[in-house]
């Protein structure tokens, strides 16, 4: 299986300014398999170490950070001699250890030519409780379920995702039916990396729910073990509320779909967990598109998605033939996958800001609104062919940007300044 993020990783490799990498991301997103692999690729040999339950390593990091002691530790654990440039450290779930985590700071400091990676399952929240936190010290990579384009070449349809990467768009076009066909299946799939091994190696969908179903579940084992006792039931409450607030037309979050007369003061903590975690984006509303967008956050008003597409239709209860057949009376739904892709695809590219804009008459909403770092982009979400987009229209009249981006099941095309995107095509937002 490709992740883009090995080229990252190499580039990280091979940095004058490297420092030990923390990979952040949710459970069951891939981290572990990706550190691994990055060993294979690029170094001699992998030293793997899993802090979770391991006695031996918490003794080890109790004393002293003396990082010449440390190794000659871990060489004695690993039963291996570390050569700094040819072997590759890894520290999983180093969270279980905070010693460790503030080991850190001293291999940046004292002996920079260790090449150290680092992840965890719940190393957000721990990283985000200040919990021996190395600041400026590391280096970070945000790793999220497989991308469309990840899902085509893990699909064997590596020629594919190569024509998106070429922009040939006439061609593309040629072929709309075969990316409208595997966009389907991404939409039920999803990016989780064991959910879409199990459908490239069987092609079975009912399979593939069953694992979704496990994930979801392991997520909410986590909500009892980790979470303060306190705020499990509201996270429980909140994280089983997102379809229902996704399947709304007016997809800002209400507090009271979950709860009548509930209020933000009791559900903060709730949301800021899940996102720590990893398992929520968040999505803030802006009433000015303005650089940085991220100064003109409305912090009241806001969207939530989940990871990813593929649970977010598990938890929704929908079934595969709704998805692939077409259903008249999943229409609604079928926006609410559609923006949760589009999000989900967007969190992915690296330094972008994704907000959302509407006026405050709350007449004009434009789904999603990116800042680039150097400019703002609009982004009207359709699920279908239907190009319509009222709201866009408006906002084009007020602000007069560079260029806004239409994205729907039509095909590729070039008007003044605006651009009609293919929904399999919307990382191409990364090169504008």
């Amino acid at each position: 299986m490709y992740r883009n993020a090995i080229e990252k990783l190499l580039k990280w490799k091979e940095s004058k300014s490297r420092k030990p990498l923390i990979i952040e991301g949710a459970r069951q997103v891939g981290k572990t398999w990706l550190m691994k692999e990055f060993g294979k690729v690029a170094f001699e040999k992998t030293v793997y170490i899993n802090f979770d339950s391991n006695s031996r390593m918490t003794e080890l990091f109790r004393s002293d950070l003396d990082t010449s002691r440390l190794i000659m530790g871990l060489e004695l654990y690993a039963d291996c001699k570390i050569d700094p440039k040819n072997t590759l450290l890894i520290f999983d779930e180093i969270q279980e250890v905070p010693r460790a985590l503030a080991s850190l700071k001293y291999f940046c400091e004292n002996d920079p030519e260790y090449h150290i990676i680092c992840a965890g399952s719940l190393l957000g929240i721990a990283l985000h409780q200040g919990t021996s936190f190395p600041v400026g010290k590391v280096d970070f990579l945000k790793l999220f379920p497989l991308s469309f384009k990840e899902f085509l070449m893990a699909t064997g349809k590596e020629r594919f995702a190569g024509l998106l990467n070429k922009e040939d768009f006439q061609m593309i076009t040629s072929f709309k039916e075969t990316y409208m066909d595997a966009l389907k299946e991404y939409y039920f799939v999803g990016g989780m990396p064991e959910a879409v091994k199990s459908f490239a190696e069987n092609r079975d969908f009912n399979e593939v729910r069953e694992i979704q179903k496990k994930i979801l579940t392991a997520y909410e084992q986590d909500f009892s073990k980790h979470a303060p006792n306190e705020i499990v039931p509201k996270i429980r409450t909140l994280w089983n509320s997102i379809p229902s607030q996704l399947a709304k037309e007016n997809k800002k979050f209400i507090y009271g779909v979950i709860r009548e007369g509930a209020r933000a003061k009791e559900y903060e903590s709730a949301i800021m967990w899940l996102c720590d975690c990893g398992l929520i984006h968040k999505v803030g509303r802006v009433n000015a598109p303005t650089i940085p967008l991220k100064a003109y956050e409305d912090f009241k008003a806001f969207k939530l998605f989940v990871l990813d597409v593929g649970l977010l239709g598990c938890m929704a209860g929908l079934h595969q033939h709704t998805l692939l057949d077409g259903n008249d009376l999943f229409v609604e739904f079928k926006g609410a996958l559609t923006e949760q892709y589009v999000c989900q695809q967007l969190k992915a590219i690296e330094d972008l800001g994704v907000f959302y804009y509407t006026n405050d008459r709350g007449t004009c909403e434009v789904d999603f609104i990116i800042d680039t770092g150097e400019d703002i982009i609009p982004v009207e979400v359709k699920s279908e062919t239907n190009l319509k987009a009222k709201s866009l229209k408006t906002y084009q009249e007020k602000f007069s940007p560079k260029i806004c981006v239409r994205t729907s099941m039509a095909d590729y095309k070039e008007e003044a300044r605006l651009i009609n995107l293919p929904l399999f095509a919307i990382d191409r937002l990364a090169k504008m």
